[in-house]
């Protein structure tokens, strides 16, 4: 499981040092992706091939199943670490989620998110108020 909030800088080559926790945790290679909210998710191989499993099952003559597959598949990149544990992200997804120079890497139970800080703090910010109504929402009638 991942999980944690990490800060490093992405450098003029569009490299990101990842965490030596979540190195050992991802593997050898892994996926990079486009995220929602403007982040990039990242999958362990695992993670990936499971997922994968469920889009398959998404109908392909529903437009909205076509389109997010489009979108989630076509930014997909198989990445692995260098020597000094950074991963080379690919420029269509450094566009796509800003990364700029700051960014954040936060674990997220399956996945790992890669977000620009200003755009983590925005989103952090934004929602932070309404953290109880979710957890109260997602959560009623579960056991916790």
């Amino acid at each position: 499981m991942f999980m944690g909030e990490f800060h490093h800088n992405i450098d003029d080559k569009a490299r990101l040092v990842m965490p030596s926790k979540f190195r050992e945790e991802l593997g050898d290679s892994f996926v990079i992706t486009r995220g929602l909210e403007g982040c990039l998710f990242v999958y362990s191989k695992d993670e990936w091939q499971t997922l994968v499993d469920k889009l398959k099952r998404l109908p392909f003559t529903k437009k909205d199943a076509r389109a997010f597959l489009r979108f989630f598949l076509s930014g997909a990149q198989e990445c692995s670490f260098d020597k000094q544990g950074r991963i080379a992200v690919p420029s269509p997804l450094v566009n796509y989620a800003n990364l700029k120079k700051e960014c954040v890497v936060i674990g997220v139970n399956d996945r790992l998110e890669i977000w620009s800080e200003d755009a983590f703090n925005s989103y952090f910010n934004e929602n932070e108020d309404n953290i109880s109504d979710l957890a109260e929402d997602l959560f009623d009638g579960m056991e916790v």
